[in-house]
């Protein structure tokens, strides 16, 4: 084992980068910092001390596992040390090896003296010899220190230790690349070094994510944003561009691209927005500036943590996880209507599998479900996919989700060599498809008309389930409507017989309208019929046209219009349904909305049949 590196420390906070140093951890101090925990530690090179030396968040399962304690002696393999204030650094630790515990140890090496970046080092040792002298005292040797940097002579490990760099070279991973440069010359603060208190900084990191523009409308008026993920060796942290920054930056900045990003403000982070692993977010403002890095870094790639779907049922419900698996089923596009905006989302659901033998329900919204193509099986990554417990366990993606296809990683080849080589023909367990218990209001699953209605669903609130029914009827009276143009609205429209039409949700009236489709059928099972509603996106799956055709053909064919409505007659499908009761003329009546209708896939019903009857019989 190496022994302690004397005088690095004085080294490294002076502005050189001696690579592999060897120092002594005197203690850990927890920094309560929100929900991520940091810890600062005290080193020692034997001759000199530093306070301001903190541990990449990482990092932290070696404290909690025992692996890091007080008096070890440890190898900084990767670090970066920043100013941070006026005559104040810090040095902020990537990567670390263990060389000795601090049993082994036994205690602090040395009488160290804590070191000051505001005096010559000259002086300080000057002090210290001074204090040594007065105390009658020489400071306690380390056993076979090595002596280095200065006048000193060197003396490497007895393992035959790599030589130092010079204060000029730096110390990143074998990944390639070095420390890069701000455009003006200066240091790049690492990530993890951010907080609001600090003033002109200047980061380099990778974008791992980006959002679509997003716009908003509210009392004190309206905007539009953009946010990226960044991300270096120390951590990452999400970004926002509003209004005018949104407008600069958003074509400048491209995923998987490095680069430099000078000032700007830092916040405390809304996790209901970010799932990263930062207390910390920043904002683009006016003094922002962004300018691509060319140079060949050590910055990584996307990182995951996945996590495989045999452990998805033990994970808390809204949890936010990384998976992967491979794309084994895909559904149509379909469309909801969220309750407080009355914003209709276009959604898809996938059925991905892993090679634990489970498959998992992936739902995707909006263009990231509109652009999917799956029908090459590929491999499916997430980072930051949230789980929740609709239709037993199921995934969803968020605006800050990253979903990656085929991946160059040595997981996703790993699943693709199970996948053709026997995984896709192999029993699998759906854990998305779990029927749940009788009259439980809970998670969807396959019930029949009857059963629905003795279980009372949707009386006290609206429930969801499925059903397995054909189509008797769908009428064509009434089922298009003009509504208000604005993409984000679908009210209808007052015909105010001046050429112009007015929408009352918007207060305005346009000189156009949209078309829109809702559609009334009557289904069946083998119990019972329902009428249900089917608007928009389900409705044009349905008949297989679109709406603008539709009211073409209304004024233009009656014959094509009205064959266009018989088509489906006598058809099964899979209706997701959601369920509710209303009063009208004082009577209660039960209301069906359709949310998916998919084709019958007998394969796929049969499955689902056998494995209803083998739980009904107790032999799951």
């Amino acid at each position: 084992m190496g022994e302690i590196s004397v005088g690095v420390i004085a080294d490294i906070i002076d502005g050189g980068h001696p690579a592999n140093p060897i120092v002594q951890i005197l203690s850990m101090k927890r920094i309560p910092s929100g929900s991520q925990e940091r810890w600062r530690l005290l080193l020692s090179d034997s001759q000199w001390s530093c306070s301001f030396a903190m541990l990449a968040t990482q990092l932290n399962g070696k404290v909690s596992s025992g692996e890091i304690t007080n008096n070890c002696l440890i190898r900084l393999d990767r670090y970066v040390c920043n100013m941070i204030q006026e005559n104040k650094k810090v040095l902020i630790i990537l990567d670390l090896s263990v060389l000795r515990g601090g049993e082994e140890v036994g205690g602090k090496i040395g009488e160290p003296t804590l070191y000051d970046a505001s005096k010559p080092r000259s002086q300080q040792q000057q002090q210290q010899q001074q204090v040594q002298q007065q105390q009658q005292q020489p400071a306690r040797p380390a056993p076979q220190q090595t002596q280095a940097y200065g006048n000193r002579p060197t003396n490497n490990m007895a393992t035959g230790g790599a030589q130092r760099n010079g204060p000029a070279q730096h110390n990143f991973s074998a990944q390639g690349g070095s420390t890069p440069k701000t455009p003006s010359g200066g240091n790049i603060h690492p990530i993890a070094s951010l907080t609001p208190y600090q003033n002109r900084w200047t980061i380099c990191a990778r974008v791992t994510n980006k959002s679509n523009i997003r716009t908003w409308s509210n009392s004190r008026g309206e905007g539009k944003l953009f946010s990226v993920d960044l991300l270096d060796e120390s951590g990452e942290i999400r970004a926002t561009a509003f209004n005018e920054q949104c407008d600069k930056f958003f074509d400048m900045m491209e995923l998987n691209k490095v680069y430099f990003i000078t000032s700007a403000t830092l916040k405390t982070a809304n996790k209901q927005f970010s799932n990263l692993n930062n207390d910390y977010e920043m904002s683009f403002n006016r003094m922002t500036e962004v300018n691509p890095c060319h140079e060949t870094t050590a910055i990584p790639t996307m990182q995951f943590n996945f996590v495989s779907f045999d452990q998805l049922e033990t994970v808390a419900k809204d949890s936010i996880v990384d998976v992967i698996g491979v794309c084994k089923e895909v559904m149509d596009l379909s469309a909801v209507t969220q309750r407080s905006t009355g914003r209709e989302l276009r959604k898809r659901d996938i059925q991905i599998v892993d090679n634990t033998n489970r498959e998992v329900r992936l739902t995707m919204w909006g263009v990231q479900a509109e652009e999917f193509d799956g029908s090459q099986q590929p491999i499916v990554a997430v980072k930051g996919a949230k789980v929740s417990d609709f239709n037993g366990c199921s995934l969803s993606t968020l605006s800050s989700s990253c979903l990656t296809l085929n991946p160059d990683i040595r997981e996703a080849h790993m699943l693709k060599g199970w996948f053709e080589n026997g995984g896709n023909t192999a029993n699998t367990i759906n854990i998305s498809g779990q029927r749940g218990a009788a009259g439980s209001s809970g998670p969807a699953s396959y019930k029949l008309f009857a059963e629905a209605q003795m279980e009372k669903l949707g009386a006290t609130k609206a429930d969801y389930y499925w059903v397995s029914a054909g189509i008797l009827l769908l009428k064509k009276e009434n089922c298009l409507y003009t509504a208000c143009p604005q993409k984000d609205c679908n009210k209808k429209v007052l015909d105010q017989n001046n050429g112009l039409f007015r929408c009352e949700k918007c207060n305005r009236e346009y000189d156009s309208f949209k078309w829109r489709l809702m559609i009334q059928a009557c289904i069946a099972d083998y119990t019972d019929s329902q009428w249900v509603t089917f608007f928009q996106d389900t409705a044009e799956a349905m008949i297989g046209t679109t709406t603008e055709e539709l009211a073409v053909l209304r004024e233009s064919n009656q014959d094509a219009f009205q064959a266009i409505f018989e088509a489906p007659a006598l058809q099964f499908y899979d209706f997701k349904l959601r369920c509710s009761t209303e009063m009208y003329n004082d009577k209660q009546s039960w209301k069906n909305t359709v949310m998916i209708a998919s084709p019958v896939i007998p394969k796929e019903q049969n499955r689902r049949l056998i494995s209803e009857i083998k739980q009904m019989a107790g032999l799951t």
